[in-house]
């Protein structure tokens, strides 16, 4: 059959599109990487995540997470497993606020030097129950400033590990601008989770993403008790705004296990959420 030279050139178009599409799909997942705070360093391949969220929840002068056996037992798994911490989570100041225990600046600065010692860069610094900056939807002034004083005071030790501090909390965007601008510090950061703005606090998320934009570290997604995909047009508003502030890095599932199954049900989210990228 002879080819014309229009079906030649329309066929080249075509091609050249798919070729483009495809080329762009590759490239915004390689630009996302899922992990998750649900199972550990062990079971993340066959949850088929890709990272995993540590955590420091349990008080004491000197953090278990932090301490040289425990930072020996993570390295070693992570040589063993080929899969990295992509941050930690101290989750402590949910119970003793950042703001009001003394330990805190010492706290951060353990979780710091561990950050370094295990390879990754971010640290979640959480803001709820105890720690809540807010009180009947106004800001807790008087806490609120002591936090932004406490963080300043450990930011540069955590730009020369290499470190971002990232504030998770119910604050909405106005109110994280205003406390990272106060702080003004390129090692500070945000780590938004979705839902608890979204559907916990009713913010108009992809808003409150673009008004963040370059201030985001890594990203939260969670849906209650249920899979995330049982909100699907929700969870794919909030990627495309994630897309469109030009977002490299983690999004980390804080998901629930509605079958009892962990590792299955940290999969199906895992599949979903990157089938969004």
């Amino acid at each position: 059959m002879r080819m014309t030279r229009r079906t030649f050139l329309g066929q080249a178009t075509a091609t050249a599109a798919i070729a483009a599409a495809t080329g762009f799909a590759a490239e915004a997942k390689a630009n996302i990487k899922v992990g998750a705070c649900v199972v550990g360093l062990e079971e993340a391949k066959r949850a088929g995540v890709e990272g995993i969220q540590v955590g420091a929840f349990k008080a004491a002068d000197v953090l278990d997470l932090t301490t040289p056996e425990r930072r020996a037992h993570y390295k070693r798994v992570i040589q063993e497993t080929g899969t990295p911490v992509c941050s930690i989570m101290m989750g402590l100041f949910n119970a003793f606020p950042l703001a009001t225990d003394p330990r805190a600046t010492a706290w951060m600065e353990q979780c710091i030097d561990t950050a370094k010692d295990l390879g990754t860069d971010n640290i979640l610094l959480a803001f709820f129950s105890k720690g809540d900056l807010l009180h009947e939807g106004k800001l807790k002034e008087d806490e609120f400033t002591e936090a932004i004083k406490r963080i300043k005071a450990v930011a540069p030790r955590a730009k020369d590990a290499g470190v971002s501090l990232a504030i998770e909390n119910y604050l909405n965007a106005e109110q994280n601008i205003r406390m990272l601008d106060s702080i003004n510090h390129d090692a500070v950061s945000i780590y938004y989770d979705v839902y608890n703005t979204g559907i916990s606090m009713k913010y108009d998320t992809p808003a409150e993403i673009y008004k963040l934009k370059g201030r985001i570290s890594q990203f939260h997604y969670k849906n209650g008790n249920a899979y995330l995909d049982t909100n699907r047009p929700y969870f794919e508003t909030v990627s495309a705004a994630i897309k469109d502030i030009g977002y490299k890095g983690w999004i980390v599932l804080e998901t629930s296990a509605p079958s009892k199954d962990g590792i299955a049900d940290t999969k199906r989210n895992a599949d979903f959420a990157r089938s969004l990228f």
